[in-house]
C-alpha cells in the first residue's frame, strides 16, 4: 500500500496527490493507493493516518513530516518531498486564520497545533527507512535542512525546482520501487 501524504492547507486533490493516483491506476495498482484528507489538526491527521500502519508512505512537505512521524513509529519506508522539518518552529508566521487551498475550508492555526507538532518531533531519524527527493530552487523550505536531516538516505538532489517538486513525475517509478511495488 502506498499512501500520499498531502502538505500544509492542501488535499488529497493536490497535483502530486492526482497524478501519483492516475500512474498508480495505469499500472493496475489502483487499489494499493490512498490519500487521506488531512484534518489541520496534527493530532487529527495522525488519527487518520494511523489507518495505514503498513504503508509506505510518500509526503510532501508537511506530508513529509508525518511521513517521518510513521515511517518511525512503524518501521515504515516513506518517500519525502521537499519535506517539513520542524513545522513547529516553521509555521509560527502562519498563526492566525487560515484556508484550505482546494477544500475552502477556514480554520485557526493557534499555539497548539505548534506544541502538537513538536511532540510529533523526532530527533532522530533511521536513514535506511527514507528516499528523499528534494530541488534546490524550494522557495518555502531550505533544501539544505533536509539533506542534513535525512544523511545517510537515499536522497536525490535536483538543480532548480520549486517547492511542488516541478519534476515529480520523472520520478514515479523510483517511487513505485522504493515502495517495493511492481506493475
Amino acid at each position: 500500500m502506498i499512501v500520499y501524504l498531502h502538505g500544509f492547507n492542501s488535499s488529497a486533490q493536490s497535483h502530486k496527490a492526482q497524478v501519483l493516483a492516475r500512474y498508480l491506476e495505469e499500472r493496475g495498482l489502483g487499489a494499493q493507493y490512498a490519500c487521506p484528507d488531512l484534518a489541520p489538526h496534527p493530532a487529527e491527521a495522525i488519527r487518520a493516518i494511523e489507518a495505514f500502519p503498513d504503508a509506505c508512505f510518500v509526503g510532501s512537505s508537511l506530508g513529509g513530516f508525518y511521513a517521518t512521524y510513521m515511517a518511525e513509529k512503524h518501521g515504515a519506508r516513506a518517500v519525502l518531498i521537499n519535506p517539513a522539518i520542524d513545522p513547529h518552529v516553521g509555521l509560527r508566521s502562519y498563526l492566525g486564520p487560515q484556508k484550505n487551498l482546494h477544500t475552502g475550508e477556514p480554520y485557526e492555526l493557534t499555539e497548539e497545533y505548534l506544541r502538537a507538532w513538536k511532540d510529533l518531533y523526532l530527533p532522530r531519524v533511521t536513514p535506511s527507512r527514507y528516499l528523499l527527493l528534494v530541488e534546490t530552487g524550494d522557495e518555502v523550505l531550505d533544501y539544505r535542512r533536509a539533506v542534513e536531516r535525512y544523511a545517510g538516505a537515499e536522497q536525490v538532489v535536483i538543480p532548480g525546482g520549486d517547492h511542488s517538486l516541478a519534476s515529480f513525475p520523472q520520478h514515479l517509478p523510483r517511487i513505485l520501487e522504493f515502495c517495493g511495488t511492481r506493475a
